[in-house]
């Protein structure tokens, strides 16, 4: 009798938010069309090499719009038209946005790969304010503008595309670009983006991948339905002044993204990962009637479900791996619905961690964590799927070769494993019967088991009120039409709809509040209120005055991705021993200062910061070799202590050594310090005269030979609070 496999269902899912000014009728960010080059067309073809990989993507119809505008109706961006502007006819305020946004890629691995960019950019400056742009314009002549405006496009191009013509001999080349140059990159671009939704299609056809859709717009379809249930999973989140509630718009941007999928696909979807992972009871019924069959969630949403925790070990692997790797059915007045539960951990090794590690490092780790999961599985009754979900564009650039040196050596390991089968989520489904049911699903995201990053903050509620004012006096002017009302009046009234419902994404709140700033923040608050605006302009309403203000605060704060959910033990050896080690630290990404998508180029990359009942925790990532002796000797850093007290750890990677002093007094050496290709420590929580449940606050600040060059957190401070004695039993939870 053959051993029963290990079904793996990877589900990778492609979305960016509606970047079109319809004003202007021209987008204002070019992402649609850059991971269009890098990552949608090549994530498809890739598996045409492996016929035993089946996989899972879910595109969002507001990405699929926007890829077809592109390609049949020649839409623009205003990245683009600065592109194609002939470098003679660029005007100063063309200039200052090329030299500032044109090197909006990751540094070291799509710009420092071109010497000529990575020239450009160190004429430029590395950090440098649109104030200072002004003064370094006189550098530049116009062949540097030339080149400019071909890199930035030549380098977004996934690198399967740069090994053929045309643009292989563009990369040859390499510098002194001509105006015919940046118009054949651009037609490629176009060309390329045009192949994309026909891959998709072959694919799904031919039964190796299982195409699916999120609703039309991308919104947080819980907080759609009802802003009030973001107080089940945070009951203390402050609410917007008014409560949202539109349970037929969740309907309506889930049926126009079937009918809109129907269009391109020639049949419904059955599966939908929603946006963010974001679910509720509420919102199943609807799905289910629109003919969904299966959703999928985070297993925190599991665990909260049913009351049970995912137990994992110190190197993440799960003790009770019969809980997650599974589907339930939740069952309701005689229907029912399947959903299945992504493992967090092996999702986020790929997005997040992987690509700090070496190709053949990674690949082996993530088969061998595959590999354990089917030992502990092989022996208990019924079939068993390791649901492995995440963004399928915004890791890559991260990784050395757009990574897929990684994704070829896991392909190729699990195309002919013989015990690892790769399936999509609807083949694996068919013809089974789930025995397992939920008592009930509980209401949260991905992120932290709740809606905490879309509401809750002064900007985020201001939006939402701003959302619900545009929204009544939209049902209010469709109330007093005649009907049927007049071709142009329904005309006006879809068109306001369909803004309402652009508005409702998932995106604008993203972006709003201090969880995560892009680098764009402006934009995105700007086409959100555009979007509102639009609303009352189209059914002859003045928009609001408010509606010019923007609703983004300056001076955004940039807080911990994650705060500390346990304690940790790491072992300090200035290396990446083992991710798992620091998994439930604190984590504070450098990288979200560029956005998502865009990697600020800062000394340190990362911070994490944790306890046990005795130590704090401090880990720095760099976005430099600390090996090498030369930079270890450069770099220092500084702990300035702002609460319960005064006073300053100073860290230097040369004496390997922590110093604390506090006011007059002379320094002291306390704790541990490592330092390889990371920096660890610890410091005796007794060695700063903590007591449990005393709050400590401090910042961070990053020195080269002396001289401050970066702080963090950029506003608020770290805040930790030492342990009691009940820690873990206080901050359990399912």
């Amino acid at each position: 009798m053959a051993e029963k496999p290990l079904y793996i269902a990877f589900l990778w899912h492609m979305h960016q938010p509606f970047y079109k000014n319809g004003m202007k009728g021209k987008y204002l960010l070019p992402w649609v069309r850059m991971h269009g080059i890098k990552d949608y067309y090549d994530m498809a073809a890739l598996l045409e090499k492996y016929p035993n990989i089946h996989q899972t993507f879910n595109l969002t119809p507001v990405l699929i719009m926007q890829i077809e505008d592109y390609v049949n109706n020649k839409a623009t961006d205003i990245f683009l038209e600065l592109t194609l502007k002939k470098v003679d006819e660029l005007t100063e305020e063309d200039k200052s946005f090329i030299l500032y946004n044109f090197f909006m890629a990751n540094w070291e691995n799509m710009v420092n790969k071109y010497p000529r960019y990575k020239e450009l950019l160190s004429k430029r400056g590395l950090h440098i304010t649109q104030a200072e742009i002004e003064k370094v314009k006189s550098r530049f002549n116009k062949q540097d503008y030339l080149d400019l405006q071909a890199l930035f496009n030549l380098a977004w191009f996934d690198p399967m595309f740069l090994t053929d013509e045309p643009l292989c001999s563009l990369v040859k080349k390499g510098k002194g670009f001509s105006e015919e140059d940046k118009k054949v990159i651009i037609d490629k671009q176009i060309e390329v983006l045009s192949m994309i939704i026909p891959e998709y299609k072959k694919l799904q056809k031919a039964g190796q991948i299982e195409v699916t859709a999120s609703p039309f717009y991308h919104p947080i379809l819980p907080l759609i339905y009802n802003t009030n249930i973001a107080r089940f999973p945070s009951p203390n989140i402050p609410l917007p002044k008014k409560s949202f509630s539109a349970s037929i718009d969740v309907k309506a941007q889930i049926e126009q993204a079937i009918e809109f999928y129907k269009e391109r696909f020639g049949r419904p979807p059955l599966g939908m990962w929603p946006p963010e992972g974001s679910v509720c009871e509420e919102i199943i019924p609807i799905i289910e009637e629109a003919g969904i069959e299966w959703i999928a969630t985070d297993e925190d949403i599991l665990a909260s479900s049913i009351e049970k925790p995912i137990s994992r070990d110190t190197r993440g692997n799960v003790l009770n791996p019969s809980i997650l790797y599974k589907p339930y059915r939740l069952q309701w007045s005689r229907h029912y619905f399947d959903l299945l539960f992504r493992d967090h951990t092996l999702s986020d090794l790929i997005g997040f961690t992987y690509s700090k590690w070496s190709t053949k490092d990674a690949v082996q780790d993530f088969i061998k964590r595959l590999e354990t999961i089917r030992e502990g599985v092989s022996n208990l009754p019924g079939e068993y799927i390791v649901s492995i979900i995440l963004d399928g564009e915004n890791a890559w650039e991260y990784y050395p070769d757009d990574g897929k040196d990684f994704l070829q050596g896991v392909y190729e390991r699990l195309n002919e494993h013989p015990h690892l089968k790769c399936v999509t989520i609807s083949e694996f489904l068919k013809g089974r019967t789930i025995l397992d049911t939920l008592p009930r699903l509980f209401p949260g995201s991905w992120i932290n088991r709740n809606f905490d990053i879309w509401i809750g903050d002064e900007e985020e509620n201001l939006a939402w009120d701003y959302l619900r004012s545009a929204r009544e006096s939209l049902l209010s002017y469709e109330a007093e039409l005649i009907r049927p009302p007049l071709p142009e009046q329904a005309q006006s009234l879809a068109k306001a709809w369909q803004e309402i419902y652009a508005a409702e994404g998932s995106d604008w709140n993203w972006w709003y509040g201090d969880q995560h700033t892009s680098g764009y923040d402006e934009a995105f608050d700007y086409l959100y209120r555009q979007h509102l605006s639009s609303v009352y302009s189209l059914i002859g309403k003045e928009p609001p005055k408010y509606l010019e203000i923007p609703i983004t605060m300056p001076f955004k704060v940039n807080p911990p991705v994650t705060m500390p959910v346990d304690l940790i033990h790491p072992i300090l050896d200035g290396e990446v021993t083992d991710y798992y080690e620091w998994l439930s630290s604190g984590f504070y990404d450098i990288r979200k200062i560029g956005g998502t998508m865009h990697q600020a180029q800062s000394i340190v990359r990362a911070i994490y910061y944790g306890f046990d009942m005795q130590n704090l925790y401090f880990r720095f990532d760099f976005n430099l070799n600390l090996s090498e002796s030369t930079k270890v000797e450069e770099i220092s850093l500084n702990f300035d202590i702002i609460s319960p007290y005064s006073a300053r750890i100073r860290i230097s990677s040369e004496d390997k050594q922590l110093l604390f002093s506090q006011g007059e007094s002379q320094e002291k050496k306390i704790g541990v310090l490592a330092v390889k290709k990371i920096m660890e420590m610890s410091i005796p929580i007794a060695d700063l005269n903590l007591k449990p449940k005393d709050e400590i606050k401090f910042i961070v600040t990053v020195l080269r030979d002396g001289v401050e060059m970066e702080h963090w957190p950029t506003r608020a401070p770290f805040t930790i609070v030492v342990p009691s004695v009940d820690y873990q039993l206080e901050n359990w939870y399912v």
